[in-house]
């Protein structure tokens, strides 16, 4: 069975709304949390209060199994929500939240989350579009496991982490996260990764001096559209 390409994409949210001035302009108690690089945000089985909102920086969202093994299942990025698990009536956590850069996290109560999205449409729309991204790009990752090569995989994830295809920000540069991280995010060794960034380096795919933040160049997404 041939592999699906999964190249990166995001959804097409309204350009003209900006969730970041909307959540400042709607009457809500400013409650934003600064983290640094490694910090956790909420733990596995932490109580499920509030959606997340990321105004800087750069999430990772874990699942740990009882073997002690973590699962990445995303990494995400400024204008993203998370934790909208307690919308859906989840108690619990059911996974970890991390900070992979410096981030600040706006906290918005599930009550208030709920009429804001009841209320107002343009909120609505925006969030809607975030899960619907959010589904698509799970679908992706599982195609991506069961049917690419370890190669592909972490070419796909560096041109997630570098935001490409993203239209109000085209970043180049991946945030600062260990190749331990991207191992795991990949389901490969540390030193395959390592192997293969040392390759895309040398074609000329990103600018890697040995450590990260590396540069991504577009001409890495052939690397996930070759057959």
């Amino acid at each position: 069975m041939a592999a699906r390409k999964a190249a990166p994409r995001e959804a097409a949210p309204d350009p003209s709304f900006n969730a970041q001035a909307f959540l400042d302009a709607s009457g809500l108690a400013k409650t934003s949390v600064q983290y640094g690089r490694g910090e956790t945000i909420f733990s596995q089985g932490d109580a499920c209060k509030d959606v997340m909102y990321i105004q800087a920086g750069g999430v990772k969202l874990s699942v740990l199994s009882k073997s002690g093994k973590e699962a990445v299942v995303a990494m995400l990025g400024p204008g993203d929500f998370f934790g909208e698990g307690c919308l859906a009536g989840q108690r619990v956590r059911m996974g970890s939240a991390t900070a992979i850069t410096p981030s600040v996290i706006r906290l918005v109560g599930k009550a208030r989350m709920i009429g804001l999205l009841h209320d107002e449409h343009s909120m609505s729309d925006r969030f809607i579009a975030h899960m619907l991204t959010r589904n698509i790009r799970i679908e992706e990752d599982l195609v991506d496991q069961l049917f690419n090569s370890s190669e592909k995989r972490l070419a796909r994830t560096l041109l997630l982490l570098a935001r490409y295809g993203k239209q109000d920000k085209p970043a180049r540069a991946v945030p600062k996260v260990s190749q331990e991280t991207l191992a795991s995010i990949v389901g490969t060794t540390r030193s395959r990764v390592n192997f293969f960034l040392n390759k895309f380096k040398r074609l000329g795919f990103i600018e890697y001096d040995g450590d990260i933040p590396l540069k991504v160049n577009s001409s890495l997404l052939s690397v996930v559209l070759n057959d």
